[in-house]
C-alpha cells in the first residue's frame, strides 16, 4: 500500500463490504439470466458486459487527476498471477455447475463454503501471508457460521454416502477453485506495485475479465446453438449484470491490493448474509434455531475480522 494511504489501512473494510453487495446485485441479475441463456451464456454475461466499465474507471483513473499517473510494469510474474486467478475463477464455475448436475447439490454448496479457510492455507503457503491468530479465529468462527446456513436437508445431512458423493467432490473443488483465484489475484497486486491500489485493481480486473471473455466466449460461441446471439438480445438485464460485475470485481481487486486475501474472503462471507436476508425478506419466512446461530457466528466472525482495521 502506498504511503499516502498508509493512514487509510481501514478503508479495505468498506470497500469489501461493496464489493459483496455489488456481488449480491450480479448475481441476482444472473440468476434471471440462467434460464433464459443456460448457465455458461448467463456466466459470460459479468465478463463481456464489465469490460466496458472497467475500461472506463481505468480511463477516469488515468484522465482526472491534475498529473497522469505512471503506467506500471507488467511483468512475466503479474501476468501468471492474474491468468492464475482467471483461469481458476472459471473453473470454480465449472465445478458449481458439475455440482449442480448432481442429487446431493446442498451438499456440495455446503462444502464451497470452506473456501476462507482453503484461501487462509494457500495465501500460506504461495504467498507466506500467514494470518494473526485473531484473523485465524475470525475465519473459523465465520466459516462455521455460514455451514450452519447451507447445512444440506437432514437426510442428506446424516448420509455419510452424500458427503462422498461426487457432488461433495465438486463443492471442495469449487471452494479450492475460489481460493486459488483469490490467491492469484492478490499475488498480482503484490507483483504489480502501482502508484495506488485503485490503478493495481482497475488493471487487474481489465486484464483478467478480457482473458475471461476471450476464453468463455469463444467456448460458448463454438459449443452453444446460437452461440453469442442470445446475450446481446437480452442486452438490458445484462447491462446490469455487468455493471454491477465490474463494479464488485474493481472493488475485490483494490480490497487485495491493500489487505491480505484471508481477512478480504472473510469480511466478503457478509455475501451470503446479503443473499439470505434479501431472500428470506422476498419470502417472508422467519430463521430457524440453527440458521439464527450460524447468522449470529458469521456476524461475529465479521467482527473479529474489521478489528484488524483499528
Amino acid at each position: 500500500m502506498s504511503d499516502s494511504l498508509q493512514h487509510l489501512a481501514w478503508l479495505w473494510v468498506p470497500i469489501t463490504l461493496f464489493a459483496a453487495l455489488a456481488q449480491t446485485v450480479r448475481n441476482t441479475a444472473q440468476r434471471s439470466l440462467t434460464q433464459e441463456l443456460g448457465t455458461l451464456s448467463a456466466t459470460l454475461v459479468r465478463f463481456l458486459y464489465g469490460l466496458p466499465f472497467a475500461a472506463l474507471w481505468l480511463a477516469l483513473l488515468y484522465g482526472l487527476p491534475a498529473q497522469m499517473p505512471a503506467v506500471p510494469t507488467f511483468s512475466n510474474s503479474y501476468l501468471g498471477w492474474i491468468a492464475l486467478g482467471a483461469l481458476f475463477q472459471v473453473g470454480a464455475t465449472v465445478a458449481l455447475l458439475m455440482a449442480m448436475k448432481e442429487r446431493n447439490f446442498a451438499v456440495a454448496v455446503t462444502l464451497s463454503k470452506t473456501e476462507v479457510l482453503q484461501v487462509a492455507l494457500f495465501a500460506t503457503v504461495f504467498l507466506h501471508e500467514l494470518p494473526t491468530p485473531l484473523a485465524l479465529l475470525a475465519m473459523v468462527v465465520a466459516t462455521v457460521g455460514v455451514l450452519m446456513l447451507s447445512l444440506p436437508p437432514r437426510g442428506q445431512l446424516m448420509s455419510l454416502q452424500a458427503w462422498m458423493s461426487k457432488s461433495a467432490l465438486y463443492g471442495l473443488i469449487c471452494g479450492a477453485c475460489f481460493a486459488i483465484a483469490t490467491v492469484g489475484f492478490r499475488g498480482g497486486a503484490l507483483a504489480l506495485g502501482a502508484e495506488s491500489p485503485w490503478l493495481s485493481g482497475a488493471w487487474g480486473v481489465l486484464i483478467a475479465q478480457t482473458l475471461q471473455t476471450l476464453g468463455l466466449g469463444l467456448w460458448v460461441q463454438l459449443r452453444t446453438p446460437q452461440g453469442l446471439m442470445p446475450l446481446f438480445r437480452a442486452w438490458r438485464i445484462s447491462l446490469v449484470a455487468g455493471s454491477m460485475g465490474a463494479a464488485a470485481s474493481l472493488a475485490w481487486f483494490t480490497a487485495y491490493a491493500m489487505q491480505g486475501a484471508g481477512p478480504v474472503r472473510t469480511l466478503g462471507m457478509v455475501e451470503v448474509v446479503f443473499s439470505y436476508l434479501v431472500s428470506r425478506r422476498l419470502l417472508s419466512e422467519s430463521l430457524s434455531r440453527p440458521e439464527k446461530w450460524g447468522m449470529g457466528l458469521m456476524l461475529l466472525g465479521l467482527v473479529l475480522i474489521c478489528l484488524q482495521a483499528v
